[in-house]
């Protein structure tokens, strides 16, 4: 008996099979090799990896906000340190500048009142009142220069106050060397602010205000009503914190102030 088998065509069969799946697999999609996996993986590091370096750490990010806490405090310091150099350099109290303007006025049988401001629109940085009547002084003026001293005490080493110069309230007056009482500081009342804001359009120059029509006759009439009054230019030098100086500037006076007032603390 012939024990030899021949081939059978299921054998063929299925490797014809296996072979058209395979190429049906093909024309379908790529089947992933071990070689595909791979690269995907090595992607999917790498994108994770670029993740990684665009968010910020929580130290990094707070090294950030430190450093522009530091710059913004040190912008302010700044700022701080030049504004009160600003003020040291100027070493003008009440925002008096080197220039300032400088008005004498009082009524006719009144006394004399001077005011420092800084611009004519500004309420007086100084104003005191002086015992020596205003037609005195217009008389001083016209007769030649006028200077005009004002001294007060300076403070003892066991009483030491910060007041400054502009602050003193009592003052002793000399007009051109001769004592003439005692002059006092004073705040601006309405009446001051009044002739101040009259007089206020003029630069430099002087003159008689009219009476006020107001109610108080008797006060206007006991004063005449009338006020005079000079206004110009001053130039102010400060020496110390104990001494100040305050220049009429006048261009027709050939260089020379027909006015000077000296602050001193002795």
């Amino acid at each position: 008996m012939d024990t030899t088998s021949t081939p059978q065509p299921q054998d063929s069969s299925s490797k014809r099979h296996f072979h058209w799946t395979n190429k049906v697999g093909n024309e379908d999609g790529e089947v992933p090799t071990s070689e595909t996996m791979s690269k995907i993986v090595e992607e999917d590091t790498n994108t994770k990896e670029e993740d990684d370096k665009a968010v910020p750490l929580p130290a990094a990010t707070s090294q950030a906000a430190t450093r522009r806490k530091l710059q913004a405090m040190a912008i302010s310091r700044l700022r701080s340190v030049l504004t009160v150099f600003g003020k040291n350099r100027s070493n003008l109290p009440f925002g008096l500048g080197s220039r300032v303007v400088g008005t004498l006025f009082g009524y006719r049988r009144g006394h004399v009142h001077f005011a420092f401001q800084k611009d004519p629109t500004s309420q007086p940085a100084f104003l005191i009142e002086l015992a020596t009547p205003i037609s005195g002084l217009v008389r001083e003026m016209a007769s030649g220069l006028v200077r005009i001293a004002l001294e007060c005490d300076k403070e003892k080493e066991t009483e030491k106050k910060t007041v400054r110069l502009l602050q003193e309230s009592v003052w002793r007056t000399y007009c051109n060397g001769k004592k003439c009482g005692f002059a006092t500081r004073r705040e601006c009342g309405a009446k001051d602010w009044d002739i101040l804001k009259a007089v206020e359009p003029i630069s430099m120059g002087a003159g008689v205000l009219p009476a006020s029509n107001n109610s108080d006759g008797a006060e206007a009439a006991g004063s005449d009503g009338e006020v005079m009054y000079m206004r110009a230019r001053f130039e102010r030098i400060v020496g110390s914190r104990d001494s100040e100086a305050f220049y009429m500037m006048n261009p027709d006076s050939n260089g020379a102030p027909e006015l000077s007032i000296y602050l001193l603390r002795v």
